[in-house]
């Protein structure tokens, strides 16, 4: 008996002994508290002569230059009410055969959603539910993060598990 008890003081000894250095603190978001990803929404019409909107990052977001930005376009409602989204670019074939897609591009605090098309593309083949309220989810991903982890960022639902809406 008394080396059974021997064994586990020993035991316990060496696991309270393995310790190693604290790793760095993470990145703090606003009022101390830590998050992981931010993003916030618009909704606007995307209409001629450039079909661009210009969206500024809001400044309650901390933005820093290695983040990452995505950004998903609301395309409908599925029979469960739930919102389906599409990670930019996203291609949509027209009517008559055509096809463009809503796309962007990022700079530092400012995110420019468009409609890319051929030179070839007639822009009047444009229905109205295709550049009318609109609305897009610019979401703000650190680059650490998205690489420490397996994310599959086609996955709305996946991403937004690590994202708070402001």
């Amino acid at each position: 008996m008394k080396r059974i008890l021997t064994l586990i003081a020993a035991f316990s000894i060496l696991l309270t002994a393995c310790e190693g250095d604290t790793g760095p603190p993470g990145p703090q978001g606003p009022d101390g508290v830590s998050l992981v990803g931010q993003s916030f929404e618009r909704t606007f019409d995307i209409e001629a002569p450039d079909y661009i909107e210009t969206i500024g990052i809001p400044e309650n977001i901390d933005l820093i230059e290695s983040d990452m930005v995505l950004v998903y376009h609301l395309v409908g409602v599925d029979d469960d009410g739930f919102d389906i989204w599409r990670l930019l670019p996203d291609t949509v074939f027209t009517n008559d055969g055509q096809q463009f897609q809503y796309n962007f591009q990022h700079r530092f605090d400012l995110v420019d959603i468009f409609i890319e098309a051929p030179s070839t593309f007639d822009f009047n083949s444009l229905l109205p539910g295709d550049i009318l309220d609109q609305t897009f989810r610019i979401v703000i991903l650190p680059i650490d993060f998205i690489n420490s982890i397996d994310l599959n960022l086609n996955d709305f639902n996946a991403v937004m598990e690590h994202v708070s809406l402001n």
